[in-house]
């Protein structure tokens, strides 16, 4: 150590070599005792270090602690001496140094301690680290929360009605809104009792807080009304009422309502309830459907054909037309005019906005509201080259209009009316429909109705009863044939899949009836009938007749009969072909049920239809509805060689027909 101590200080860069004695002085001092100078002597200075040394480890925890969040320079200042023993060259710098370390540690030693709190302390570091459980995906959403994407806020808001609702005409607890006069004659019409669609409409067209009884009313223009009901609930009272009571204190003719519908037979049975319901008050009810020339439809809806009126003219205060015919009269009548329109009804809505009818609704829309308040420049004028006075100017000319202000709006209200009432946002966005109000009158359960608003809901009569029968392709007539006799299904309509298929079903019906009968004296053959588009207008007229007076008991028809015609007398319905989508299978099962009367609908489905006609009923929640028949093939056997006989002589028409052709 020594010889390393010396090489030390002789090898330092830039100090003097030293001599023998002052090497041997520092040597003794390095091997002094503490406390110790010379014999036994004790060094006061040693004392001193020694009692500072001591004082500095005490002080050194809390000083640790008071300064652990200063910086770690500052902290090892604090903690270190300014020097260190016997790097000084003298000691009295060192002794400096010491006392001023002392003067600071004590400083530190004299403050107060500091209070307890309540703060946490710092938690041990664990022996390991927790796993931390995987990442889960979010919960699907529901069917019922899929479907209200996209959905309009006022159909969730719709207000449903239950399809066994039903409210008497003399009822004093309710405000209908129905004048004395309507009264009497809905009680010589035989109507004392309300249907649902009727109980919510009424009143809320009527004598609501948002009902409108005025003609025009820009400033409150009425709200419109979208109803979905079954068919057969009494939909046509449901709008005709309203309009004859509101359109009742007319004093000038003007065409004031209009009522579409898909087919001319619906516009003949709408024309017929309309003109019962305005006998007394004055109003004139046409049609247009094209069954009559095109120069006497114009005479019978248009005052003045020769003078350019710019009020237009008309003969008729409710119109009901086809929309074909329709878009003909606006296009191609002179003063025929929708400007004084007070109310729009569109029937069987979910068919006439689906298919293109030559685009009827947007132009129907535009004559409706015209792009301009400003006169029409091809009005007439008298000598003077002021307008012909034609009575009563067009109220939305007469009313400042500024785009975007809806109280300058025109006053016609729209009612749109269906079975199948539909979703989709671009056709009620075209509709250009106010503030509507939603009415479905349904047959859902009580914790079910939400579903039923947000779900495209079928609506089909409380007291229809529905029937399914899975059978063989081949077999299928003659599952009907048994139907037809064992049950048995009397007052029928039989629905088919086209023309071409109703004639062959009637035709093999007819030879079975015969052969069956020529077995045994006495049976009765089943009468029926073949209803299609193929047969002229007059004979379809007359077979209907027949069907209604009970003279025919079965109609095999195609879908030209599932919409609108009101058969009361119809007590079964038969799916010989089923429906390609729910929204047939709904039309078809109308024609039975209907006011409030009890119906069967029986579907015969071939085996390779089974699961997509289950899958059809269910996403239209439909399914637990039907019920479900099983047929043993054995109950046939007594009817089978007629069916095969029936076959035989099928085959030998249709040969004898392609050889012919």
């Amino acid at each position: 150590m020594e010889q390393e101590g010396a090489g030390n200080d002789e090898t330092r860069e830039g100090a003097a070599p030293l001599d023998d004695g002052k090497r041997e002085k520092r040597k003794k001092r390095k091997d002094r005792p503490t406390g110790e100078v010379g014999d036994g002597e004790p060094d006061d200075a040693g004392v001193k270090k020694s009692e500072k040394k001591k004082r500095r480890k005490t002080a050194d925890a809390p000083l640790a602690e008071e300064l652990q969040d200063d910086d770690e320079e500052e902290l090892v200042r604090a903690r270190s001496p300014t020097a260190v023993e016997g790097d000084s060259p003298s000691g009295s710098e060192a002794d400096a140094d010491v006392d001023a370390d002392a003067q600071v540690i004590g400083s530190v030693l004299d403050e107060p301690p500091l209070e307890p709190t309540d703060a946490p302390m710092r938690s041990p570091t664990p022996p390991y680290l927790p796993s931390f459980p995987l990442p889960l995906a979010p919960p699907a959403p529901s069917a019922s929360d899929l479907a209200r994407q996209g959905l309009d806020r006022a159909l969730l808001r719709a207000e449903l009605v239950s399809s066994s609702l039903t409210l008497p005409l003399s009822d004093p607890g309710v405000d209908l809104g129905l004048s004395e006069r309507m009264r009497r004659r809905l009680d010589a019409l035989g109507v004392h009792t309300l249907f649902a669609v009727q109980a919510a409409l009424w009143p809320w067209l009527l004598s609501g807080p948002e009902a409108r009884r005025g003609l025009y009313e820009p400033r409150r223009p009425p709200r419109d009304a979208c109803v979905s009901a079954p068919t057969g609930s009494g939909k046509t009272l449901a709008y005709g009422v309203p309009i004859v009571e509101v359109l009742g204190k007319r004093v000038v003719t003007r065409l004031r309502a209009l009522v579409v519908l898909p087919t001319r037979d619906l516009v003949q049975q709408v024309r017929e309830t309309l003109e019962s319901l305005c006998k007394g008050t004055g109003l004139r009810v046409g049609s247009a459907t094209g069954a009559q020339s095109w120069a006497k439809e114009q005479r019978q809806l248009v005052e003045d054909l020769e003078t350019k009126l710019q009020g237009g003219s008309s003969k008729v205060d409710i119109l009901i037309c086809t929309p074909g015919r329709l878009i003909d009269h606006l296009n191609g009548t002179p003063n025929f005019s929708l400007q004084h329109l007070r109310f729009l009804v569109i029937d069987e809505a979910d068919r006439l906005l689906t298919q293109s009818f030559q685009s009827f609704l947007p132009q129907v829309l535009a004559a409706i509201t015209p792009p301009t308040p400003r006169l029409p420049p091809q009005s007439a004028t008298d000598a003077d080259g002021l307008p012909v006075p034609d009575a009563l100017a067009p109220a939305w000319r007469d009313v400042p209009r500024k785009w975007g202000d809806p109280e300058a709006q025109p006053s016609c209200q729209k009612l749109l009316f269906s079975a199948t009432m539909t979703r989709d946002p671009g056709i009620l966005k075209a509709l250009g429909l106010r503030n509507p109000k939603y009415f479905m009158v349904t047959g859902a359960r009580e914790g079910e109705q939400e579903d039923a608003i947000v779900r495209e809901e079928f609506a089909v009569p409380e007291t229809l009863t529905e029937h399914l029968m899975v059978v063989p392709t081949d077999l299928k007539p003659l599952y009907l044939f048994h139907l037809l006799h064992t049950h048995p299904i009397t007052n029928a309509l039989i629905f088919t899949k086209s023309a071409e298929s109703t004639t062959r079903l009637m035709r093999l019906l007819e030879f079975f009836e015969s052969s069956w009968v020529a077995e045994a004296a006495g049976r009765e053959p089943v009468i029926a009938r073949a209803y299609s588009s193929e047969l002229p207008k007059g004979e379809r007229r007359a077979i209907l007749d027949q069907f209604k007076q009970g003279r025919i008991g079965v109609l095999v028809a195609s879908d030209l009969i599932s919409r609108g015609i009101d058969i009361p007398s119809v007590a079964h319905v038969v799916n010989y072909d089923v429906p390609l989508d729910m929204r047939k299978y709904v039309h078809r099962a109308g024609r039975t049920a209907r006011a409030g009367r009890d119906g069967d609908v029986w579907s015969l489905v071939e085996e390779q239809e089974a699961r997509w006609v289950r899958e059809m009923l269910k996403e239209a929640g439909h399914w637990r509805r039907v019920k479900k028949l099983k047929m043993e093939e054995s109950v046939l056997d007594p009817l089978k060689t007629h069916y095969m006989k029936a076959l035989e002589k099928l085959k030998q028409v249709y040969s004898k027909d392609n050889k012919e052709a």
